[in-house]
């Protein structure tokens, strides 16, 4: 599984990254620290993998795993070559879905790039540079497309497919949520659109949100509906506590993470999203708490 972590500068992705896959990748506040897209492997935490190798005698084993891209900081018009242009975008199309780090904490020292925290503006920014790039995209399919449909049945009855997509994504709708019978979502599918793949929006919230999971928080409320009219997956998380998390052994992790009142990290809950998301097994809790579902 290949995830592909977005959002706008200095919304917590690389240090979230960095927390995740222990990858290093320089984080910094301002914009743009990220230059080339860092990647990193990380084993699927599941302590059901111990058991089942110490009743089989096990020589060796090996985890499920997740590769994180992350990929740097996109800005309203990077679609036409604004900040780092859309040169990163091609990333995001290697990956099966992707997670939407988007911050929903208040604090004067870390800068934003539009000079104030409103996560839906945030999204809709992202949002719409993908929409942007997929119209182009969709518009070399049409061309070519069109060219094949007078003598080809399947051409133009695609061509009028790409038709009615095209007037959704310009009216700012994203591809995920345009309707298809299976024969078209395969085909749609085919074409690498970024946004039909599967998001997952990753709520970036300050210690005190930690503890009620973002209810007190009225960032993250708006997060949530916004996730589950568009059926998407989001959830909770600290970037920072997470990369004080990332410093402490197997034990001191779990007494600190007790001591906050959180039964799982933010990887795991990272993985439970996408694997619920990609539409796979979803894992128990790594620390025995039994399957609880996130918000869809």
């Amino acid at each position: 599984m290949k995830l592909g972590i977005v959002g706008l500068p200095n919304v917590g992705k690389s240090t979230l990254f960095n927390a995740i896959t222990k990858a290093g990748a320089e984080s910094a506040n301002y914009p743009f620290c990220t230059i080339d897209p860092n990647v990193g492997v990380v084993a699927v935490p599941d302590e059901r993998l111990k058991l089942l190798s110490d009743l089989y005698h096990s020589e060796k084993i090996t985890p499920a795993v997740i590769e994180f891209v992350d990929i740097a900081g996109l800005v309203r018009g990077a679609s036409k070559g604004e900040g780092l242009g859309n040169q990163f975008l091609g990333n995001i199309r290697e990956t099966d879905a992707i997670v939407h780090v988007v911050r929903c904490f208040e604090d004067d020292n870390v800068i934003h790039v539009d000079g104030s925290v409103d996560p839906i503006r945030d999204i809709e920014t992202i949002e719409l540079e993908l929409i942007f790039s997929d119209l182009e995209l969709l518009d070399r399919r049409m061309q070519k497309t069109k060219k094949l449909a007078n003598n080809d049945k399947d051409a133009k009855k695609e061509y009028a497919l790409l038709e009615k997509l095209h007037a959704h994504l310009e009216e700012g709708k994203l591809a995920i949520n345009f309707e298809a019978d299976e024969e078209e979502g395969a085909l749609l599918d085919s074409i690498g659109l970024l946004t039909r793949k599967p998001v997952i929006y990753a709520c970036n919230v300050a210690e005190e949100s930690l503890a009620d999971d973002g209810e007190s928080n009225p960032h993250v409320a708006k997060v949530r509906e916004y996730a589950k009219k568009n059926h998407s997956e989001s959830f909770v998380i600290s970037a920072q506590i997470e990369q004080e998390i990332s410093e402490l052994s197997e034990e001191e992790k779990g007494e600190y993470l007790e001591s906050l009142g959180l039964s799982e990290s933010g990887l795991d809950k990272i993985v439970r999203a996408s694997y619920s998301l990609l539409g796979l097994i979803v894992l128990p809790y790594s620390r025995g708490e039994g399957n609880q579902s996130l918000d869809h």
